[in-house]
């Protein structure tokens, strides 16, 4: 029996779970991190968008329309698409990556790969994977994990900003000149100068 789309969704979300796992070993130390207050801001949204796209939570294609069997193959296609950008950059950011906002012990500013790209590359992935998830779960549930998932995204990514703005100075607000945050080219806003602090 041929794999349905969301069967793969399912599969590609847990295959990705057990290598951020995996990966999150060998990091280096924590210089300063974010306080607990701050992770639960932006935790809890996302912890909330990955229970509305459970598989429980999504109902079945049988009997579905062609239109909507297309929909839920490109919304599979873009999950595995920002998944597997998620995972280029985590790899690309190497022993500098951290679960949650933090400046690490010799920190190191990549401006090389996927960040080349965008600033927040591991996001975009994410934000890519969850649009395709939502649009391939054709339920309201999906586009509320989408939204909760942009709100915790755009949350850690300005958290995210401060912080390296307060540990690179003009050296990231120069990257951030050339680099938009999320989405290629689109710049928006330009940062200004700050430093590290509890959100």
């Amino acid at each position: 029996m041929r794999p349905t789309p969301r069967a793969l969704i399912t599969g590609l979300w847990l295959s990705w779970a057990v290598y951020w796992w995996i990966a999150a070993r060998g990091v280096k130390r924590n210089q300063w991190r974010e306080s607990t207050l701050s992770r639960m801001v932006h935790g809890l949204p996302l912890v909330a968008a990955f229970l509305l796209l459970s598989p429980t939570n999504s109902p079945s294609l049988t009997g579905a329309s062609a239109a909507a069997r297309i929909c839920a193959w490109i919304g599979m296609t873009a999950t595995a698409a920002g998944l597997g950008f998620a995972v280029w950059a985590r790899r690309h950011i190497g022993r500098n990556w951290s679960g949650v906002i933090t400046v690490k012990e010799d920190h190191e500013l990549v401006t090389s790969g996927p960040y080349s790209l965008v600033r927040h590359p591991i996001y975009s992935g994410l934000l890519l994977a969850f649009a395709g998830s939502a649009l391939a779960s054709m339920h309201w549930r999906g586009a509320a994990a989408l939204a909760l998932a942009t709100m915790a995204i755009m949350l850690r990514v300005r958290g995210e900003e401060v912080v390296m703005r307060g540990r690179f100075g003009e050296d990231y607000l120069r990257y951030a000149a050339r680099v938009a945050p999320l989405v290629p080219f689109l710049r928006g806003r330009r940062p200004r100068p700050g430093r590290p602090r509890v959100l």
